[in-house]
């Protein structure tokens, strides 16, 4: 078993540590928290709350092994950014709440920086930023007007991002038909099965209960059913991602989307002095259907992009993931813009699910009525705005937390909350006696770094920012006190 999962990716293939599955879920049990899914949701909302409350009974389920899906095949970037831009946060929520949010998502990468020392995960972290290649004139004007826009806008600086020049573009990576291109600081390089399964260790250290090859069937009021027993939660967390549709009731609720990659053997010194990358900067370059890749700390190329298509019914096919033509048209364009790589040997190929919502908006909701959190995705190149969810006390699988009968809530506006540093909270509508919504507080922050929070609200949300290809956003929910 531990070979089929060494052959899931480069990142399982060449981690060191061994990949035998925990034992599985020991029957019918009650704790404090279930959490369904042994990704970086899942494994980031249990880090978060037993750092915040040591006390929590918690337990993570999972089919197969921590890291199984996305969090352990994606490209390997940890950046600071959202699929929703922060035109459409500052729609939301304002201009200066959009500000905020960027800086908590900046400081966000460093946050998983600061956890890797602090736990002593060797996930080779290495904030090199992101060099964004324009190869085209509509490239280059679209990289001007992008910079322009959110230095005027948003209050980003040089700092944060900014426009090179060709030769300077160059020097950071040798491709052809460079004309410029964009400078983006808030990214880091890592190996994400090293990192997604030191945290699973880290989680058990701190007290919770991490019980793989136990496939959850549903979720329900107050608990979760397995094949191994039944869990009773006082809040059960949703954390499946691409894998949601293989719940009772949701085949829907999020979009399994396919992203693919391939990985080089390990370069030689010549051919990475001219190819650069000498701080392991994540690239990419401004073609509308996204590619993404890195300098791996044993010096390959690890390369991903968009294309293999979406399947019906929302169904996950393996062999897309292991061997298509979409992982030729991958090895064609690595070399086509790196023509030093013609003769280098691939030796991975590999792919797997992002769980996207189908209106393209991340999202964290807490339903106090069900005891039920959910994460919405997330991943992307735009910066993304986080939605608060709140329904009716009835379920609902609908997308803005509409019930079956009734007309949407609206969407959330962004107010100040009193908290020792600057926070955030989203409000939309929830329920009270006569049915009437009333406003939803959710108090966020970027990290337990930020500093507690000195305010009482329906939920406290921690970010932690994780990579799925080319960018990935995760939060924990913690229920208020």
């Amino acid at each position: 078993m531990t070979t089929e999962y060494r052959n899931r990716s480069l990142w399982h293939d060449n981690h060191p540590g061994l990949l035998d599955p925990r034992p599985p879920l020991a029957g019918d049990t009650q704790v404090d928290i279930a959490i369904v899914g042994g990704g970086y949701t899942g494994l980031w909302t249990a880090y978060y709350l037993l750092r915040l409350d040591p006390s929590l009974r918690i337990v993570v389920i999972e089919k197969e092994i921590v890291g199984f899906g996305a969090s352990g095949r994606n490209g390997g970037w940890c950046v600071g950014e959202l699929a929703a831009g922060p035109d459409r946060h500052e729609q939301i929520a304002g201009n200066d709440a959009a500000r905020r949010f960027l800086a908590e998502l900046f400081d966000s990468v460093d946050e998983v920086g600061r956890v890797a020392k602090r736990e002593g995960i060797d996930c080779h972290f290495a904030k090199g930023g992101t060099i964004r290649l324009a190869r085209n004139t509509a490239q280059l004007t679209r990289q001007r007007e992008e910079v322009e826009h959110h230095q005027r806008r948003f209050g980003l600086t040089d700092d944060d991002l900014r426009l090179l020049g060709a030769d300077e573009a160059r020097s950071h990576l040798d491709a052809t038909d460079v004309l410029g291109a964009l400078f983006f600081a808030h990214t880091a390089a890592l190996h994400p099965v090293r990192l997604v399964r030191g945290l699973g260790e880290s989680v058990e250290r701190l007290g919770a209960t991490i019980a793989e090859q136990t496939t959850a069937t549903a979720i329900e009021p107050g608990r979760v059913v397995t094949d191994r027993g039944t869990v009773r939660a006082d809040v059960v967390v949703r954390a499946l991602e691409g894998y949601t549709a293989s719940l009772d009731d949701h085949g829907r609720t999020l979009s399994p989307l396919y992203s693919l990659m391939v990985a080089t053997e390990p370069l030689n010194d010549d051919l990475w002095t001219e190819i650069g990358l000498a701080e392991r900067q994540t690239f990419a370059d401004d073609r509308h259907l996204v590619i993404y890749g890195q300098r791996t700390a044993d010096g390959r190329i690890a390369f991903g992009g968009r294309g293999a298509p979406y399947l019906f019914g929302s169904r996950i096919d393996p062999a897309t993931e292991q061997r298509s033509r979409i992982h030729d048209r991958l090895v064609e364009t690595l070399v086509e813009l790196l023509p030093a790589l013609e003769s280098v040997a691939i030796t991975h190929r590999w792919g797997g699910v992002l769980g996207v919502p189908r209106d393209w908006f991340p999202s964290v909701g807490f339903d106090r009525g069900h005891g039920e959190c959910l994460g919405r995705w997330l991943r992307g190149r735009g910066r993304r705005r986080v939605q608060s969810r709140r329904t009716h006390p009835r379920r609902s699988h609908h997308r803005h937390g509409v019930t079956p009968g009734r007309p949407p809530v609206g969407r959330p506006s962004v107010t100040q909350l009193g908290t020792r540093t600057p926070s955030m909270a989203l409000h939309q509508r929830r329920p009270t006696g006569d049915g009437v919504g009333g406003p939803l507080r959710i108090a966020y922050r970027p990290g337990l770094n930020a500093g507690a929070v000195d305010v009482e609200a329906d939920a406290i949300v921690v970010f932690s920012p994780l990579s799925a290809s080319s960018a990935m956003l995760r939060c924990a929910v913690f229920a208020g006190r």
